[in-house]
């Protein structure tokens, strides 16, 4: 993971979380498992009242799994292990007792539009379009679909999933419920979500931490769901259809 960082930065109650991969931010099995484990951490900081997730550098958010990890799967274990990262970011993003604000500066694909997705709010720039391209390679959105579904919709879910080849514009993310509200420049994102967090520590912490099981109840059973459908994904990466897929875009 050289030339990747994973940062915290905690000031007057906000806990700033900032990944990054130079290949556009782009996941690595090693980074999720990291990225989990702070979120968990973090929510259990008295000293955090809010927690802001986002990625480094400028037009891409999160450009999903780890392609070079991808192609090396070559065992079903290895395969629901791979999955297993961005299933165990979502429940970790679940589970986390604070509310977690997405800031995200541009593009997100695959994994990248479930994490997007799991966070309580989400503010974004006008660069910041989706595209679930699973299908692409023969496999599907399996682990963030629920994700997905639970903030757009299945129509939006579905929408992406089939039209696998195409980025939806940050615009269509905010009207499908993505978004919140999108921004015409970074230094306004950065602003709103500053404004926003601020805010949010003044609130109550038990009011908010209460509020956040309210809007993720009827998710208890991800924990069990994630897993089977990281088993799903990790049996079709390893089919003829998927390994020649792969090759082509190696």
């Amino acid at each position: 993971m050289k030339g990747s960082y994973l940062k915290l930065d905690i000031d007057k109650g906000i806990g700033t979380i900032v990944f990054f991969h130079p290949e556009q931010n782009s996941l690595p099995s090693g980074l999720l498992a990291q990225l989990a484990e702070m979120i968990l951490k973090v929510g259990q900081m008295e000293e955090v009242k809010v927690v802001v997730l986002k990625s480094g550098g400028e037009r891409t958010f999160c450009a999903g799994a780890s392609f070079q990890e991808l192609v090396a799967i070559d065992t079903l274990q290895q395969g629901q292990l791979f999955f297993s990262g961005f299933a165990n970011v979502l429940n970790a993003m679940r589970k986390c007792p604070k509310f977690i604000i997405g800031s995200v500066q541009g593009k997100s694909v695959g994994g990248g539009v479930g994490i997007a997705a799991a966070t309580d709010y989400c503010l974004a720039s006008r660069y910041a379009s989706v595209k679930l391209s699973e299908f692409n390679i023969g496999i599907g959105p399996f682990v963030v679909s629920p994700a997905i579904e639970r903030k757009m919709g299945v129509s939006a879910l579905s929408q992406m999933t089939l039209d696998a080849s195409t980025f939806f514009d940050a615009e269509w993310a905010r009207e499908k419920g993505l978004y919140a509200a999108v921004f015409e420049s970074m230094e306004e994102l950065d602003q709103a979500v500053q404004t926003l967090a601020e805010r949010l520590c003044t609130y109550n912490p038990e009011a908010m931490r209460q509020m956040k099981k309210v809007f993720w109840s009827g998710t208890e059973g991800w924990d069990l769901l994630l897993a089977e459908r990281a088993a799903i994904s990790g049996r079709l990466v390893l089919s003829d259809f998927t390994k020649e897929a792969l090759q082509k875009f190696k």
